[in-house]
């Protein structure tokens, strides 16, 4: 990798692991954040943190043309689907609008490659499981919708001579930084293992009010009749993010990949791995399905593997739970 690369949204969760893993390496990193969502204290000190809009394509400019950026993880984003369907305007101004800027500023500053964080999202109500990439894109939200159309937006600025890109779609997005320096800090929190660890945390500090968690539907066509969902650990999307910019950097065509183990997790089984891990057994109780919750979410992730030379290594359940239990205690 040749260059300085620049992560937007690198204060957040997947873009903060992918900023410590491209510093691991060696390689020069800047950050373009606007601070609303992210935590500078999720990074490296001496990273350079350009605070701005990922809407305003001046100040993208100015950041590539300060920092000599020649490729970019574009993980900037909102990405709450309840609130997406609240406030649709919102997910189209930053998740599209941003998109549209970045590559506006990328073409104008001569920057080749970018690695956008799509979103198993795009793809909706699935036909088959594992889902492919060839499946079509049929998005049942706001947020998935704007994945699909930041997509598009990519695809057109290339034909219009802009830079080269990759979409990674990922499935579920899990686990912390091994070495404790980086971790999911959301609020709220919407994700199903970070809220287990809390209640897990809560009643392993002796609280005895935990309420029970919540699990949606019990009756799905499932092992066990609860939602089963394709969990991949930051770490492991941080390599897909610099294997992908290796790829563009050495003249790989654009292209979409998914990112996901390729194995499914039920709700239930996510539990018992909290309980397994934790030494805590955590109270559930059963709620009615959620509309719009398919019952398995799984991913096919053998194109990853067979052009980028990348699978999942740090995603088994073990590793996910462990890692997000070691950061939840912090």
């Amino acid at each position: 990798m040749t260059g300085t690369v620049c992560v937007t949204g690198g204060a957040g969760y997947v873009g903060s692991m992918t900023v410590w893993t491209l510093v691991d390496r060696g390689v020069p990193v800047v950050v373009f954040d606007n601070l609303s969502t992210g935590h500078r204290e999720l990074l490296p000190p001496d990273v350079p943190v350009f605070v701005g809009d990922v809407r305003d394509t001046s100040a993208l400019e100015k950041c590539f043309a300060t920092y000599g950026v020649t490729g970019v993880v574009h993980c900037a984003a909102l990405a709450l689907v309840p609130e997406s369907v609240a406030h649709p305007g919102r997910y189209w101004s930053v998740n599209v609008g941003g998109t549209g800027a970045l590559v506006e500023a990328a073409s104008n500053r001569g920057v080749k490659a970018i690695v956008f964080s799509s979103s198993a999202a795009t793809y909706g109500e699935p036909d088959q499981i594992p889902i492919p990439e060839r499946h079509p894109q049929r998005p049942i939200n706001p947020y998935g919708h704007s994945k699909l159309v930041a997509e598009t937006v990519l695809e057109d600025g290339e034909r219009a001579g802009g830079p080269r890109w990759l979409a990674l779609r990922y499935f579920n997005a899990a686990g912390a930084d091994p070495k404790g320096r980086c971790g999911e800090v959301h609020e709220p929190e919407t994700h199903i293992i970070p809220n287990i660890l809390r209640s897990a945390a809560a009643i392993e500090s002796g609280r005895t009010d935990v309420p029970p968690l919540m699990l949606f539907g019990s009756d799905y066509p499932t092992q066990d009749g609860t939602c089963v969902r394709d969990y991949i650990h930051t770490l492991d999307l941080a390599e897909a993010h610099i294997r992908g910019l290796d790829y563009l950097q050495a003249g790989g065509e654009s292209g979409a990949y998914n990112l996901g183990t390729g194995q499914g997790v039920s709700l239930r089984a996510l539990v018992r791995a909290v309980t397994e891990v934790t030494g805590v057994k955590v109270p559930y109780s059963i709620g009615p399905r959620r509309p719009g919750d398919p019952a398995r979410l799984v991913a096919d992730p053998s194109r990853a593997w067979q052009v980028l030379g990348w699978q999942a290594r740090h995603s088994t359940l073990e590793s996910i739970v462990s890692t997000a239990w070691a950061w939840a205690r912090r």
